[in-house]
């Protein structure tokens, strides 16, 4: 059987264009292609309707360009589709996963692997594994919906430790995902460490715009997690786009390889785990470490929650595409394209006017609804408002990543966001230069009319996880007042 060969290129900036156009080059083609559907704007306005106002709930006929997410939407590679077809489906001992361990232990450096289906039924594992006892406290730089809801659905509580310059929007500050060593000390001395089951980092920090943490951080959390005997956790899913802002913003990595990048960075954890729907664009996932006590701890639960050791709930072709894709973190020709293009959608929309998160971070570009849509208070779900708007206006999906996205509290009481977010999510290797002018052009008209965005209101509110399955009306009758003057603007345009 012959083993892909991968090229380990090294890219040094964009590539430069003779008359000064500074513009990402695609460096893939496109060999399989999926038709689009831009329906007209009278149609995406009923569409809303009947999702809710909600985009999680909008079916891919009515929507344009996909920027929901990044997870499962990455392109696969030739090589991830030629891997699929050679799958061993046998229940255990499946050759398959043999071969997705070997590209575990070959790029993440650990050798124990336990495969799950994605990344939060990882965070699941770990927190039945580790939370023992109702009100364990997990510092992290910052929390993901889904690892929170799993802390907190075992009994445990969360410790956000950012610093400051984290939450200012518009920042030239390269590591914005650091946690804050301080207060990591100042938690684990008031909380006690017997209650801190472990620490996690991710990378990079999805809520607050894609954005990295640097290795000189990590080898800090490090130090502090020896010191009080704390086991340190990594998510993952995002670790080769963070390993690449990591060259190209920490002078220390500026020559290094990004195998030589995430090595030290995967070293430098106890466990690691990751959602294979982002880091390996496939789809599945994987919890891995190199102490087999830790592995013992958590592997009778894979069979419980999951499926046997060797398959965890995943189609043995996932498995195949992993493998191959976890080899592909390690050329930087691929894992650039995607930061390459938010950072020219940030750069252009901020020069348009628009209130981004800066520096440009990874997953997505993030607009700052707050600043956006300052006339819509908290209460009435401002990012949820402006996601609407920008798909009614465009036929492009985004998430809203705000309020809606945090859950109540004990008591039933709004828990505010410290940020307000639409993330216009960018997949590897997805859409065209061409594609993302249009996503310019229309959020810039957006954006120039903003005033007539109005709020939202929950009439149908779940108690976990609100944002993928609730359903939402407008306050006033705003959607339709943003119809009429796209009509007066763009005629018959869709």
């Amino acid at each position: 059987m012959c083993t892909p060969a991968y090229t380990l290129s090294k890219m040094k900036g964009n590539i430069k264009f003779y008359k000064g156009e500074n513009i990402p080059l695609e460096l893939h083609k496109p060999r399989i292609v999926q038709k689009l559907h831009l329906v007209p704007i009278e149609r995406r306005l009923q569409a809303l309707q009947e999702g809710g106002f909600n985009t999680f709930k909008l079916n891919t006929p009515d929507v344009f360009l996909d920027m929901l997410t990044d997870s499962g939407t990455n392109a696969m590679s030739d090589n991830q589709q030629a891997a699929m077809m050679h799958a061993d489906d046998a229940y255990a001992g499946s050759q398959s996963f043999a071969r997705m361990a070997k590209a575990v232990e070959d790029v993440l450096k650990k050798k124990y692997l336990l495969p799950v289906h994605q990344g939060r039924a990882a965070e699941n594992v770990l927190s039945c594994a580790y939370i023992k006892k109702k009100g364990a406290l997990i510092p992290m730089n910052y929390h993901f919906t889904t690892a929170l809801a799993h802390i907190t659905q075992y009994g445990g509580r969360i410790a956000e430790l950012l610093y400051d310059e984290a939450y200012n929007i518009a920042s030239s500050h390269p590591f914005k995902g650091n946690m804050n060593i301080e207060k990591l000390e100042e938690v684990i001395k008031e909380t006690g460490a017997g209650n801190i089951p472990f620490i996690r980092m991710e990378a990079s920090t999805n809520l607050i715009g894609g954005q990295p943490f640097s290795i000189a951080n990590m080898r800090a959390v490090r130090e502090i997690a020896n010191r009080y005997g704390i086991r340190l956790v990594l998510d993952a899913s995002l670790l080769g786009e963070n390993a690449y802002l990591v060259i190209q913003r920490e002078p220390e990595f500026a020559s290094a390889s990004m195998g030589d990048v995430i090595a030290t960075m995967t070293g430098l954890a106890d466990i690691v785990y990751f959602s294979a729907r982002k880091l390996s664009s496939s789809r599945g996932g994987g919890i891995c470490t190199n102490n087999l006590e830790i592995y013992r701890e958590m592997e009778a639960l894979i069979p419980l929650f999951e499926g046997f050791l060797t398959y965890g709930g995943m189609s043995v072709r996932e498995i195949e595409a992993i493998a191959v894709g976890l080899y592909e973190t390690l050329d930087e020709s691929i894992i650039c394209q995607s930061p390459q293009f938010i950072s020219y959608l940030v750069n252009s929309l901020v020069a348009n006017g628009v209130s981004m998160v800066t520096p440009p971070g990874v997953l997505g570009a993030h607009v700052d609804a707050m600043k956006l849509c300052e006339h819509i208070p908290q209460t009435q779900y401002p990012a949820g408002a402006l996601a609407a708007a920008f798909y009614l206006i465009s036929g492009i999906r985004g998430m809203e990543r705000g309020t809606m996205s945090n859950q109540r509290d004990e008591n039933g009481n709004e828990t505010y966001a410290d940020m307000e977010l639409l993330r216009l999510a960018v997949p590897r290797r997805v859409f065209t230069l061409s594609q993302i002018k249009y996503v310019i052009d229309r959020m810039t008209w957006l954006y120039e009319n903003r005033k007539m965005i109005g709020g939202l209101k929950f009439v149908y509110e779940p108690p976990v996880l609100r944002f993928f399955m609730g359903e939402l009306e407008p306050v006033s009758d705003w959607p339709q007042k943003l119809v009429a003057k796209f009509k007066e603007d763009f005629g018959d345009s869709l």
